[in-house]
């Protein structure tokens, strides 16, 4: 293609940013509709791309290549696969609800408060984070997806910081307080990691001389790139450190928490279905790719930490008091599952995490917007705060528990379809992994129930007897992902079509193959 395309998806989030950035504070509403049909534009632009790529083509498909730093050959590489694709159109495809769901989150504070909020700042800054996401998917270049997956941490750290959830039970003072720690720890825990990939990118460098990721590749297939069995191991644990933090894995999963938890409902949405994609998407390009043999060598350690993941997550999840915090480990447990389908090692277990990649973020945004919706009627992120909305809200209660029961991968609806394929994929090549692992999904049944129970039935509280159902707006941001968790659910073709033949050639990649069934089909 002559026309830009891929550049074009990511660029118009970043002019849209400023452009909304430099809105005047006294027209926040102009600022809202300037993000919102940016948002429209760039995922019209997302869905040419997916409707024009070719799953049986090349393997990176609308690319684009330019030199930009000659000295230490880097260049602006520009590329797509089927993977890349699918979670481009999760992108592009959340950001306007994300927008819509935050309409009033930025609004200026009540007269006499400390603390200003530039409404058009909120909207810059997810437009940022939009622009930063997409272009780490679209790198083929290292260095390129380096500089990206570093610099969204700017925007997000202001966004948890600056933006943070109102309700907070012991006033604004302390609020403040936990938003700040919030916002800090999830800076440093993610620089650290980034630091230490940093070091990994020029160490591959060193040895490849170039950052061009389809040329690494190419030469390490060839066997025109020889690296040592310590080099290859030591770089790809410099990658893999990084995008292990921003996944996150246990142990390293402890921001977390304190980020959604003190973000808006909003911006933990983009958090977890969105920025922490990055890392997930990363391990499936680059550790794999460019470090094969390292890559099965870490694998049974990395396997026991995902599945410590899985069950570390639920089980806190379960005892958990704050609506989002539960959501948030929810979340840990999910993304143990993502990483177990990953170094499975098998396709079905690959095709299915990155399912899981895309059905986990409809999933989680559904269920934690809605939480939002909820606590912002409320005032209180505690569930105890909460009971008998379903009687008096019966439509909010509705849409929580659809968006619960995805969480739980009840079938039917899109999850299911990934975590059954993660299982089995996981379970073809180490069954003790697999069996303790759907552990998980009991736990998950557990606390998603539990919470249902608490927050929507039994009597009705004096705090929520008048509490409004959904609203216009919030319908509009509801409906189109419940939709989707059903459409995926019965029919999840689309996607895996678009996903599959990348899997296959990420398999190729690492040397591996499906294990072929113990018992032959009857003929």
């Amino acid at each position: 293609m002559s026309f830009p395309l891929l550049t074009a998806t990511a660029v118009l989030p970043a002019v849209g940013a400023i452009a909304t950035a430099a809105v005047p504070a006294a027209r926040r509403t102009a600022a809202k509709w300037l993000a919102l049909v940016v948002s429209l534009a760039t995922l019209a632009l997302a869905a040419v791309i997916a409707f024009r790529f070719e799953p049986g083509g090349a393997r990176y498909q609308f690319t684009e290549s330019h030199a930009w730093i000659k000295a230490f050959g880097v260049r602006y590489e520009l590329g797509v696969d089927g993977i890349a694709v699918a979670l481009i159109a999760l992108t592009a495809l959340l950001i306007p609800f994300v927008i819509l769901a935050g309409w009033h989150d930025a609004d200026p504070l009540e007269t006499g408060s400390r603390r200003w909020r530039p409404t058009q700042g909120f909207f810059a800054l997810i437009l940022a984070v939009e622009a930063m996401v997409l272009i780490s998917f679209e790198a083929t270049d290292v260095f390129v997806f380096y500089i990206f997956f570093e610099a969204m941490l700017i925007p997000m750290y202001f966004l948890i910081g600056g933006f943070g959830d109102r309700a907070h039970e012991h006033g604004e003072d302390a609020a403040s307080t936990q938003r700040s720690y919030a916002a800090v720890k999830f800076l440093l825990y993610n620089l650290v990691g980034g630091l230490i990939m940093l070091a990994a990118v020029i160490g591959l460098y060193v040895q490849a001389g170039t950052f061009s990721l389809p040329e690494i590749v190419q030469a390490r297939a060839n066997g025109s790139l020889p690296m040592a069995t310590g080099t290859e191991r030591w770089l790809f644990l410099g990658f893999f450190f990084a995008f292990a933090v921003k996944a996150p894995l246990w142990p390293l999963h402890t921001w977390l928490p304190n980020a959604m938890g003190e973000a808006t409902a909003p911006v933990a949405v983009l958090i977890t279905a969105v920025v922490d994609k990055v890392g997930t998407f990363a391990m499936l390009r680059f550790c794999l790719q460019l470090f094969p043999e390292a890559s099965k060598w870490a694998t049974p350690v990395i396997l026991v930490l995902a599945l410590i993941s899985i069950i570390y997550g639920a089980l806190l999840a379960v005892g958990q008091r704050d609506i989002k915090r539960l959501v948030a480990y929810a979340s840990i447990s999910h993304f143990g599952f993502i990483i177990m389908g990953i170094f499975a090692m098998t396709s079905q277990g690959q095709s299915g995490a990155t399912l899981y990649m895309v059905n986990h973020g409809i999933s989680t945004a559904a269920l934690m917007l809605v939480a939002g919706f909820l606590i912002s009627r409320r005032g209180s992120r505690l569930i105890a705060d909460y009971g008998g909305v379903q009687k008096v809200a019966p439509v909010l209660a509705g849409t929580f528990l659809i968006g619960g029961l995805a969480t739980l991968s009840l079938p039917g609806l899109a999850p299911f379809v990934s975590e059954f394929l993660v299982l089995v994929g996981t379970f073809t090549r180490h069954p003790a992994i697999g069996i303790i692992a759907t552990f998980g999904i009991v736990l998950a049944a557990l606390y998603t129930l539990v919470l249902y129970q608490r927050t929507m039935t039994g009597p009705v509280k004096p705090q929520v007897a008048e509490m409004p159902d959904l609203r216009v707006r919030e319908l509009l941001v509801v409906v189109p992902l419940i939709a989707l968790l059903i459409f995926l659910g019965v029919y999840p073709k689309p996607v895996a079509d678009i996903v599959n033949p990348a899997v296959k050639q990420t398999m190729s990649d690492v040397h591996q193959t499906d294990p072929k069934p113990e018992v032959e089909a009857a003929k």
